[in-house]
This record gives structure tokens, C-alpha cells and sequence, in this order.
């Protein structure tokens, strides 16, 4: 039975993971996951709920780390460090929260400028051009002094991937980018992700089950199951959807045909 995609990717290897083991004391979320993330690609997380795919996400961008394995960004082994070592790995990272994640006593603006106020040495002038620059690739300039809480959902994601790119990241991760939006949000979101990973070139590594978004934009992926705890499919949803074996995979891949009204979950 072969549940893998045959690779057809001449890019190189961005981030690999060997062997990685997720747990929570005794409690293990997935074993012996591995997988590559080829530059330039838009990498889906994928499985059914409490499978651990957010689980996997927190440890990639360094909130847990792993009881076993090894985690490669590049040439530099993220977990094997120190933590000065960790966080200058981490500026290769933006990172867009399921909520947004927006400090909600803060602007816009101020929102997006932070990461640049924290990290940089760049003057307030300077700043400003740039978060009114990072704004504007997300159609969101208008509501530079604006609060979260005068946003609406899909408002709130975007300044958030604002916020997410300020340091010109060439990593991206996203946490259930379209939950709670309606389907037309969704897929201005779906759109503006692709138009980033064009324009910046980011690498992109996404946790969703939303199948929609997951056909639209992902050329590549794994799948995570909560009963064996680990990765037992490999491919682009697409392959997955047309050539995976797995009836779990299967069923996952197909149930749109069935229920097109499942809730979101936040794995």
C-alpha cells in the first residue's frame, strides 16, 4: 500500500523533521513523524480532530519542544542550540495565529510595527513606511489607526498576517488560517496566501482541514491520524484525494461529497 506522493519537487529541502515524537508528560500526541518541506512550497498539515496538527505546529515554531527527534531548518538543528540560537532561527519565522492574536490595546499599525520596534534599530519614520508598505500587500491600509475590535473577522486575520510578515519572514505558518470565516472571506484569504508566497517567495506550512483551501493551495503535505499517532499519508491534497489508499485518508479527503457543513476544529 503506497500512501506516499512520488516526488516530482527538483527544489531544495528547506526544513526537514526526522523521527519527532510530541507528547505531553506520559500523554504521547504523534511518534516517529517525518517529513520535508521544499522551498517555495505551501505545505499542508493535515488529519481529523485532536489529531495534533496545531500540537506539531507549536513545536515548529519553538512553543514545545519535542520529546524525541531532530528539526532542520536549513543547515541549523532548531532544538539542538541554545536559546539565543533559537531565536535568531525564529526571525525567519511569521506566524498568524487562528484568532489573529492582535493586542487588542494597540492599532493596527502599532500592531505591526511591534516586531519591527522589538528587533530593528529602524527609526519611527522608516517604521511607519514599512507597516503602511506591509499593510498595503494585505488590503488593509485603511485601517492603519483602527482597533481589533472595530474589525471584523477576516480584517482581524489579515492585519494579523501583516503583523505575521513584518520582518520579511521566509517562513510562514499558519494556524487554521480560515476558520470562522464565511466561504468568500476564505477565499481572499486562500488568494492573498498565494499571492505571498509569489511576491515574497515565502515558504509556507499550513494547518487546516478545510478541504476548499487545502485543494486551492497546497502542493504538498502530510497527514496525521489520532488513532496510530503518527503520519500515515504523505502527498499534496490532491494526490492524497485521488490516490491515497488509506480509507481514513480517504474519507477525510472525500467527505465534502457527504457533509458540506462540518464546524471547524482546531486539531
Amino acid at each position: 500500500m503506497n500512501n506516499q506522493m512520488p516526488s516530482t519537487n527538483d527544489r531544495p529541502t528547506l526544513i526537514s523533521v526526522s523521527d519527532l515524537t510530541l507528547a505531553f508528560g506520559s500523554r504521547v500526541i504523534q511518534h516517529d513523524v517525518s517529513f520535508e518541506v521544499k522551498r517555495g512550497s505551501i505545505f499542508a498539515v493535515m488529519g481529523g480532530s485532536g489529531c495534533g496538527k496545531s500540537t506539531l505546529l507549536k513545536s515548529m515554531i519553538g512553543l514545545l519542544r519535542p520529546r524525541q527527534g531532530t528539526y532542520m531548518v536549513g543547515k541549523d538543528n532548531y532544538w539542538s542550540g541554545d536559546d539565543q540560537s533559537r531565536i535568531q532561527i525564529g526571525r525567519r519565522f511569521g506566524v498568524l495565529f487562528q484568532s489573529g492574536a492582535l493586542w487588542s490595546s494597540m492599532t493596527v499599525g502599532e500592531n505591526v510595527a511591534l516586531p519591527m520596534q522589538m528587533f530593528t534599530s529602524l527609526t519611527p519614520p522608516v517604521i511607519r513606511q514599512l507597516v503602511e508598505l506591509k499593510l498595503g500587500l494585505v488590503g488593509m491600509l485603511h485601517a492603519i489607526d483602527q482597533y481589533p475590535s472595530e474589525l471584523s473577522g477576516g480584517m482581524r486575520k489579515r492585519a494579523g498576517l501583516a503583523r505575521a510578515i513584518s520582518l520579511d519572514p521566509d517562513i510562514l505558518f499558519f494556524d487554521e488560517p480560515s476558520a470562522g470565516l464565511d466561504p468568500i472571506t476564505s477565499a481572499r484569504l486562500d488568494d492573498l496566501i498565494l499571492n505571498l508566497r509569489d511576491g515574497l517567495g515565502a515558504t509556507i506550512i499550513i494547518v487546516s482541514h478545510e478541504l476548499s483551501s487545502l485543494f486551492h493551495i497546497a502542493d504538498d503535505g502530510i497527514f496525521l491520524d489520532a488513532g496510530q499517532k503518527t503520519a500515515v499519508a504523505h502527498g499534496s491534497p490532491t494526490w492524497l484525494r485521488d490516490h491515497c489508499t488509506d480509507p481514513l485518508v480517504h474519507a477525510f479527503m472525500h467527505r465534502e461529497q457527504l457533509d458540506t457543513s462540518s464546524p471547524h476544529e482546531n486539531g
